[in-house]
Parts: C-alpha cells; structure tokens; sequence
C-alpha cells in the first residue's frame, strides 16, 4: 500500500479474494497448530478443525453472497438502500408494502452475512453513517483534519501511544501508513466530540473499521454514528458511566437467561465484568477471530446495541456445561479466552445469540439501563469523592 492509497482504497487488499486454505498432508496427518492469514490480514493460530471450519464459513460465505448478487439482479443494485424498520418491527416512517418487505428481507440477510465486497456500502446505509454525513459540507472530514494537525491534547498523546499497540504484526495497520491512517481518525473524533475525546478500547474499533471500510473517511462516519447512534451514551467518555451501566445489566440478563451459570459464577465470586468490559468496549474485535467480529458487527449496525448482549450471553451458553465444572476463577477465564479465540464459525456463535438467548428488546434492555443508572452513577461519585480525600490528605 504506497501513497495515498490509506485515504483511498484501504481494504481493497484484504477484500480482494475469498480464499481456502489448504494445510499439507504433513500437517493434517500430525494435526500440528498452523498459522495463516484470515480475509482481513490478522494472522490465524488454529488446528487442522479449525482450518476445516474456516472452510466450511468461506463456503457459506460464496453461496451467501450469490443470494445477495440474485437480489440485486431482480431487486436491483441498491434495494437495501430503502427505508428501514426498526429493530422491534415498528415502523419508524411510512413505508410502501416492498420496501417492508425489503426491510424484513434485509434483517434476515444481515445475519447470515453480508459479502465483504458489500459490507461498507450496506454498513453505510443500514447504521445511519451515510445520513449523518449528508447533514454536512463534503469537505467536512478533510477540513477537520487539516484543522486539528499538529495539535497536542491529552487525547492525542494516549493516541499515539497506543498506536504502535494497536494489532501489532498486522501487515498494513502496524506500518507506518496504517498508523498515520488510524491517527487521523482517532484525532479527528476526538476533536469532533470533546466529551468522548478518546477511550482505550476505540483504537481497535477504528482499526478495524479501517479494514473494512473503502476510505478513511467512511471509517470515520462509522466511527462517529457508532458512537452516536447505535451505542449507549457515555461508554466512552472518561469514568466509563455507561460501560458500568452496560456491564450491570448483563449481569441482570446473564441471571435471567443462564441462570445456573450466573449461580455458579457468583459462587466462585467471579465477576463477569472481567472478560465482558472488554468485549463491550472493544465491540469482540480483540476476542473473536476477525471475520466472525465483522459478522458481529454486521448485525450491530442493523440492529443495535442488544446484540453485544446477545453475542457476550451466547458465549456463556455455549459452554455452560464446562462452566458449571469449573473450581477456579482461572479455569472460567481460561475457557472464554480459549473458546472466544477459536470461535471461527460465526454461524454457531449467531444461531446461539438469537435462537437459544430468547427474545431481548431494545425497550427492555432500555429499561434494564435506567434501573442501573443511578446505582451507578451513586458508585462513581464516591469513588470520586475517595479520590479527591486521598488528594487533601496528601498535601
């Protein structure tokens, strides 16, 4: 990648081919770790299953797509591009009967999986980014980046320390090129919304944002409606109030939909906050194998935010019997780690999510968060009035 080609075509070398891939006969008669790169570059650690699964989803992945290239052809190239309906069904605007029907169709899609060489175009269109952008001058990204150069805040140095953090050994982002590309993003955002300036955890949501998108600035509108529209408020900003919110009422739903696991982790006193921050925060993208996030994420930007609930419980549920025979905080992290990093058939992780989980609303999960806000919010100003004693004391 030379030039300017980070502002232009940043996946297009990821996105190119649906490969498979083929381990010798040596490896698969000694069934010996091999290592690989997945669509998006990320280089893969994984046995010979999982190299038969990888696959099994590219498959899936080819025949899917002729169903999204059949539709385009009878519906024409852009019919996703209608009005959308809610989440909960509801419609939000007055629609003619087709475009409903394109919009039913559509969700049902979505999570099988958009084809990688659509998913920008539909990632714009279905989370809200390209109207957003609508809303102001074209030049809008570019005149904000030429505007904040050379400016130095606290958020810009955390940013460049976590740049060289971000993915290292990934063939583009850790160069110096993908660098500067995820720098001006971030800085962009930053100064964009003061509140959220930048938050660890959003370096790896860019990133990858960068991989998938066609331009920095598509990047930088999902980022934005991202943060905006489709997440809650404030998970980012500096006490992290609405994670705390959010990692409250998955322990309110981990009770009600797995109860025999949420029992036998209160037991052992482990405190799921401990692997779900993480995946709420990074969006899956430092947890899940690349291609089973984007997956994820295709059916977040449609959806909404109750799907991380959906994912993070699946994940649970499909090793609760292994859980229930844990004795050991560490046994339960070793089991998340190690079945979140070899989830590479986001078809088992997605059947799960919204088959087995059982119906979740955004109205009942936004109900859930209300209930949990002021305990939180209780939480953190002692934590800050502790804080500010301790500074007294101290002078």
């Amino acid at each position: 990648m030379q030039g300017a080609q980070p502002r232009t075509e940043i996946s297009h070398e990821f996105q190119a081919q649906i490969q498979y891939y083929r381990p010798s006969i040596h490896t698969r008669r000694a069934n010996l770790t091999v290592k690989f790169q997945d669509l998006y570059g990320f280089t893969v650690e994984g046995n010979v299953d999982d190299v038969n699964v990888l696959n099994e989803v590219r498959e899936k992945v080819r025949q899917q797509g002729r169903v999204w290239w059949a539709l385009e052809a009878s519906k024409g190239a852009n019919w996703y591009l209608q009005p959308q309906i809610s989440s909960e069904g509801i419609v939000v605007s007055p629609l003619k009967l087709s475009a409903l029907n394109n919009a039913i169709t559509l969700k049902k899609l979505i999570r099988k999986g958009i084809p990688p060489v659509l998913r920008p175009k539909v990632w714009l269109s279905v989370s809200g980014a390209a109207k957003k952008r609508s809303t102001v001058p074209e030049s809008y990204y570019d005149d904000l980046i030429k505007a904040v150069e050379g400016k130095v805040t606290p958020a810009t140095r955390q940013i460049d320390h976590d740049l060289p953090r971000t993915f290292p050994g990934h063939p583009w982002l850790d160069t110096p090129e993908g660098h500067a590309a995820l720098r001006r993003v971030l800085v962009g955002y930053s100064f964009r919304d003061s509140d959220v300036g930048y938050c660890q955890g959003l370096n790896y949501v860019a990133a990858l944002l960068l991989l998938v998108m066609k331009t920095e600035e598509d990047a930088f509108w999902m980022l934005a409606v991202l943060l905006e529209n489709v997440l809650v408020n404030d998970c980012y900003t500096d006490n992290l109030s609405g994670c705390h919110v959010e990692q409250r009422v998955f322990k309110d739903l981990l009770t009600k939909k797995c109860p025999r696991i949420a029992a036998h982790l209160e037991a052992l006193e482990f405190d799921v906050s401990l692997v779900a921050t993480e995946w709420f925060l990074c969006l899956f993208s430092k947890s899940l194998p690349s291609e089973t996030t984007m997956r994820v994420w295709d059916v977040l930007f449609n959806e909404g935010a109750k799907v991380l609930f959906h994912v993070a419980l699946a994940i649970f549920k499909m090793k609760e019997e292994e859980l229930l025979m844990t004795y050991q905080i560490g046994d339960v992290l070793n089991i998340l780690q190690r079945t979140t990093h070899h989830l590479f058939d986001p078809d088992e992780l997605l059947t799960v999510a919204f088959d087995k989980i059982g119906s979740m609303t955004t109205n009942t999960i936004t109900k859930q968060r209300k209930k949990q806000e002021p305990a939180v919010m209780a939480e953190l100003d002692q934590r800050l009035r502790r804080l500010n004693s301790f500074q007294s004391n101290d002078k």
